[in-house]
C-alpha cells in the first residue's frame, strides 16, 4: 500500500499532483474511503466530523472530485460480520483518513482490524493521511495531551514535560503511542503553525528525541509521499528530518 502523509490535507498543487502519481490516474476516476474516527475525542468532534466529510472545513481531502465518496468508521467495524466491510476496502482506491487524537485512532485501527488488513491490500491503493492520521500510520509516535485519553489499549509511556510556547512555557503530558505501522519512520504535523503552539521546531526536536526512528517535522504545505518503502518528501513550505 502506497500513503501520502500529510499535515493538513492537499493544500498546494506540489501535494495534489504527488496524490495523482500515487492513485496513478485522475481523482475523478478513484473511489474514496473517508475515515473521520480520529476527531470524536474533541468537544464538538461530530460537527469537525460531518465539515470534513462534506468538504466544508479549512483543509480540502474529501472534495476533490472523487468518482465515489464512502464513509469508513472504525469504531462501529468489531459490531459488524467482516464480510459486510472488508471487500468495500479491499476495491477502493484510497483510504482518507482524518485528524483529531492520534492514540484513540491508532487504538481503534488495531481494534477494528484495519491495521492488520491493510498490508494485504492492492499495491496501488493509497493510504492518505491527515495530522493524525499521519501520526497513527507510523509505527511510533508522540503527542502531547493535557489529559491523555483512556481506551483498551493506552499509550507505551506517558511523561510530564514543559513545552516553550509564544504565549509561554506550559506544562503537558508527552505520550508515546503504538501506530498502525504502515510506514517505519514518524511524523510530526503541523510544524511551526500559530494554531499549533506545541509544534515548534525546538518542541520537535524534543518530541523526535523520544521516537527511536527516523522524524519528519512537516508544515502544512508539505507531505510525506511513500512507494514500495521509498520516501520522497513534497513541499512548498519548512520540513525538518531528524534521526534517532
Amino acid at each position: 500500500m502506497r500513503a501520502l502523509l500529510t499535515s493538513a490535507g492537499i493544500t498546494n498543487n506540489s501535494i495534489r499532483d504527488a496524490l495523482v502519481d500515487l492513485l496513478g490516474k485522475p481523482i475523478s476516476e478513484c473511489n474514496a474511503l473517508f475515515v473521520p474516527t480520529a476527531i470524536y475525542p474533541f468537544p464538538g468532534g461530530a460537527y469537525g466530523a460531518w465539515r470534513a466529510i462534506s468538504g466544508k472545513g479549512q483543509s480540502r481531502l474529501a472534495n476533490l472530485g472523487w468518482k465515489s465518496l464512502g464513509l469508513l468508521e472504525l469504531s462501529v467495524l468489531p459490531s459488524i460480520d467482516e464480510a459486510a466491510w472488508v471487500p468495500t476496502v479491499r476495491d477502493a482506491d484510497t483510504l482518507l483518513v482524518w485528524g483529531g487524537d492520534p492514540l484513540f485512532l491508532a487504538n481503534w485501527m488495531r481494534l477494528s482490524g484495519l491495521a492488520s488488513l491493510m498490508p494485504t491490500l492492492r499495491p496501488e491503493a493509497v493510504y492518505v493521511g491527515v495530522s493524525a492520521g499521519s501520526i497513527a500510520a507510523t509505527s511510533t509516535f508522540v503527542e502531547t495531551y493535557v489529559d491523555p485519553p483512556r481506551g483498551a489499549d493506552g499509550p507505551l509511556k506517558s511523561e510530564n514535560v514543559v513545552f516553550s510556547t509564544p504565549e509561554g512555557d506550559v506544562d503537558r503530558i508527552l505520550v508515546t503511542g503504538r501506530g498502525a505501522g504502515l510506514v517505519d519512520f514518524a511524523v510530526i504535523p503541523h510544524l511551526e503553525h500559530p494554531d499549533h503552539p506545541d509544534a515548534s521546531l525546538a518542541n520537535a526536536e524534543i518530541w523526535a528525541s523520544r521516537i527511536p526512528a527516523s522524524t519528519y517535522a512537516i508544515d502544512d504545505d508539505t507531505a510525506i509521499k511513500v512507494i514500495d518503502g521509498t520516501v520522497d518528501v513534497v513541499s512548498e513550505g519548512q520540513w525538518k528530518l531528524f534521526q534517532p
